[in-house]
Parts: structure tokens; sequence; C-alpha cells
């Protein structure tokens, strides 16, 4: 936004416009009826720009107070009721924290400040009001004058500062940069001569005024800062060689005006233009302004704050399209390389292919057989494991005798290569029993610790095809007929079913 400052004294008010360190004026405007309503018409034409005001009044209170340790709304209804104390019925007040006392209960130090005459701002800033423009707050000249010598590096504890504004001299005692007293001497001559001896006069009479006050002890010195214009420097410093207790440092404005970066050099010794730089380019935290004169002011921080998310965001949203769109143009090009290469790879298969032996088949079922064949590779086993395990069953055995054996893999060849690994191995035993004269039980006792012996691993399932005698239900077990039938060996069939992991 543009930035417009107003310089109110006790009989008018000038209107500038800052930009980029360049002050230029815009108006003069009376404290009459006429000069309200030029000023009424020239807000309304720049409502749109933030307006901050610069007071230098004789009607400036400065106040120092101790308050309890408090937060939040406890510690600022406190302070309202302090200011109401000191100065009663202003609003335009501002209370500037100096730190907590160590030595006691962590005691507030308070530097309170006020404008003491509400009724001359009234007018001005029911205009201001009137045609809604935002104004940023209400400043005064004694407030930046710490700040317009820390800027400078002439930072001391406790100085004196004497600057001519409006054919008076504005003299603030700084204490830590912050103004606790402040007040305007008129000026009766206003030669170059007038004006020095003038400086030099009002410098000494504050500083026994606050000696007076008890500020200062009786033989304390005290660094005083005059602000001049460069011709004047040479007459000021004459006047002011003979104080003792004062040690006067004078800076030339437009030496300052060029430390500050301001554009727009002073014409003469008023120090109006350099406060109103220091004021667009480093106002204070702390301001005279109510709520209720800066409620346009808030309005249009919310409004910019809003703009500036909605910028943000938009912003935010081009970069984002801007990435997507980037990133969709990089997989188009890798699509299309792709399908370059596809397309290649097809014709480099053509080709190659072109040059295989003619099988009568075409691809799609040369591509089946080639996959079922990769099938009946995966289900292949060997009887190996399984051989080995009848064969350490019968090696523990010497009365049986082996006579033939079969192994197949799985029951049902059609089955598929998932069904196929997960299929046992069956394993068909045949055999006979010799044993001399051995009864018939003594011959199945033998064929049981056989079937027991295989049925030991908990992999194998046996199934018992033919017994070495026919056993039906009903009719009792008994021997042979002869020592021929008893010698004759007994034959028996058994199925291993061996279930193998996956």
């Amino acid at each position: 936004m543009n930035c417009r400052l107003l310089y109110l004294n006790t009989h008018r008010l000038s209107a500038y416009a800052w930009q980029q360190g360049n002050l230029h004026a815009e108006g003069v405007f009376d404290s009459d009826e006429d000069g309200l309503r030029q000023f009424a018409e020239y807000v309304g034409a720049h409502s749109g720009s933030q307006f901050s005001l610069l007071a230098n009044v004789a009607e400036e209170g400065h106040a120092l107070e101790t308050i309890p340790f408090l937060k939040g709304s406890d510690r600022q209804t406190l302070i309202t009721r302090k200011i109401g104390q000191h100065f009663l019925g202003t609003p335009l007040a501002a209370a500037v924290s100096l730190g907590y006392e160590k030595s006691q209960r962590k005691n507030e130090k308070l530097l309170l400040s006020a404008l003491t005459n509400p009724a001359h701002f009234e007018p001005w800033l029911r205009r201001i009001n009137e045609a809604a423009a935002p104004l940023t707050g209400i400043y005064t000249v004694a407030q930046l004058g710490g700040q317009l010598l820390k800027k400078l590096g002439q930072d001391n504890s406790r100085c004196l500062l004497l600057t001519l504004q409006d054919h008076s001299i504005r003299e603030t005692y700084l204490v830590d940069g912050h103004a606790h007293f402040s007040r305007m001497a008129p000026i009766a001559d206003s030669s170059i001569a007038g004006i020095a001896s003038a400086f030099a006069a009002e410098a000494g009479k504050l500083h026994q005024y606050l000696i007076g006050q008890r500020q200062i002890g009786r033989d304390e010195s005290l660094p005083a800062f005059i602000v001049a214009h460069p011709l004047t420097v040479p007459a000021i410093e004459k006047a002011c060689a003979g104080h003792d207790r004062l040690n006067f440092t004078l800076i030339d404005s437009h030496a300052a005006a060029s430390r500050l970066k301001l554009n727009t050099l002073p014409a003469d010794n008023r120090s109006d233009l350099l406060l109103l730089h220091l004021l667009a380019t480093a106002a204070p935290a702390q301001q005279f302004a109510t709520e209720s004169h800066r409620h346009h002011f808030r309005l249009s921080q919310i409004r910019h704050g809003l703009i500036a998310v909605g910028l943000i965001a938009l912003l935010g949203g081009v970069l984002f399209a801007a990435k997507e769109t980037y990133n969709a143009q990089n997989l188009r090009a890798e699509t299309s390389a792709l399908v370059a290469s596809e397309a290649d790879l097809n014709r480099r298969y053509q080709e190659i292919s072109a040059t295989f032996p003619q099988l009568g088949v075409d691809n799609d079922t040369l591509r089946r057989l080639t996959n079922r064949y990769g099938e009946l590779i995966a289900q292949q086993r060997e009887p190996t494991p399984s051989f080995q395990k009848v064969s350490q069953v019968l090696s523990r055995m010497p009365a049986i005798t082996l006579e033939a054996i079969d192994w197949k893999n799985g029951q049902n060849s059609r089955s598929t290569v998932a069904n196929q690994a997960r299929a046992a191995e069956i394993t068909t035993v045949r055999g006979s029993i010799h044993l001399e004269r051995a009864t018939a039980r003594q011959t199945l006792a033998v064929f049981d610790q056989f079937v027991d012996a295989l049925r030991a691993d908990p992999a194998n399932t046996v199934n018992v095809e033919q017994r070495p005698f026919d056993i039906e239900s009903g009719r009792a077990l008994r021997g042979g007929d002869g020592l021929d039938e008893e010698a004759k060996p007994r034959q028996f069939s058994v199925e291993i079913t061996r279930s193998v992991a996956p």
C-alpha cells in the first residue's frame, strides 16, 4: 500500500507522500473549517493509502509508574487505571515496559505517555474515520527522538535531544532511548544567531530543570545532541561552547538524512523530514491511537492478509500445475520411447523368427507346448528317497524277500502344476516271507512288524493290498496241512503313500 504521512502541529496539518526514501509534500491544511474540509477531500481521494500521524504539540505528558507482576487482561486493566489517574480524560495514551525490579517482588516498571489535549486531534481523526482511511497510529516527535539517535549511532543511556520544529525547539530528556520528559520552547529570533543562542539557553534551562526534579545529579554532566542544518553548525558550536555540565554534539541534518537513506534533504534547521522518514521506515511499536481510531487499519490488515493468502494459494496452484505438466510431458516422452522400443523389438523378433525352421505349428501352439513342458519339468521327481526308506526297513528284516517295487508320482497325471507339486509319491512293494517251520501266526507277526516299520515314518501312509494269508471274517487262523505247506513262501503287497512337502 501507499504510505502517507501526516504532520500535525499546534496550528496546521501537513501531508506528505513517502516512496522509496523520497518525501513529497501534498498539502497544508489549517485548523479552520475550510482547512478541515480540504483535508477531508484529500483523505477521501487517498483512502486506499495507509496514514501515519506525527504530532508536535505542547500538551504531552510522561510519568513513571510501578505495578505488580501481572499478565493478560489484568495487566492491561491496571495500566488503563494508572493512565486514568495520571492523565484524566484522554484516550490518546501509551505504555512502555521498562523491565522488572529484581530487588523486590518482580514489580514491573512502566513509562506512561499521553497526549493530554485530545480535542486538538479530534477534528482530524474524525475526517480520517469518515473517509474509512486506515490510520496506522499516532506518534510524537519526542517518541521518535531515541530511535533517531540509535539510527545515527549516538545511543546513550541518558542524554538530551534538541531539534527545531515549527518556530520552536523540542527539548527531550531520553533514558535508554525512551522520552521521560519533553517540552516545546518558542523562538523569538529566527536568525541563525538567534537559533544558536536559543539552543544553548534552552539546553541549560532543561539541565537545571532536571536537577531540580532530581532526575539527574547536581554535578552530573549530560550529553546533549542538537540536530541542525550544516550552515548553522558553526554558529551553534560557538554559542554552546560556554557550558560545563553539558557535552554538546551537533548532528548535521544532511549527513543524518544520508545515513537514514532519505533522499529529500532538509532545507533549513527543522527536523520534520528526518522524523517523518524515520516514522515511515521504522515506526515505534507503541503509539497513541485507540483501537476505534485504528478500526479501518485492522480491516485493511485482514483484507491484505486474505489477499496475500490467496496469492500464495494461487502461486502454489500454478507451481503445482507446472510440476504436473512437466511430469505429464515426461510420461508422454517415456510412453513414446516405450512404444518405439516395442515396435523395434517386434520387428527384430519377426526378423529372427523368419530364420527359424518351419515346425508346422503356429506361435501360440508352440508357446502352449513349451509351457506344458515347463509344467512337466516342474512336477518331475525321482524315487530315490522312497526306495531308500523301503531299503532301510528291508535291511532289518532278512525273512522278507523283495520281488517287485513300483513307484509313481501322484495319482492323477492330468492334475495341474500346483496340484502335482502337492501330490504324494506312491510306492507299491511286492514281496514274500520265507520262514522255516513257522506257523501262520509267526509269518503274520513278521508281516505286521514290516508294516509297522513302514508306518513309523509320519510322512508314510501304508495300505495293505495283499496279506500273506487270506483271513476272512468268522474263520479261525490255522496252520498248513503239512511241512511243505508251512515252508511255502507267503507273498504280500503293500502300497506306501508318501506325502511330499511343497
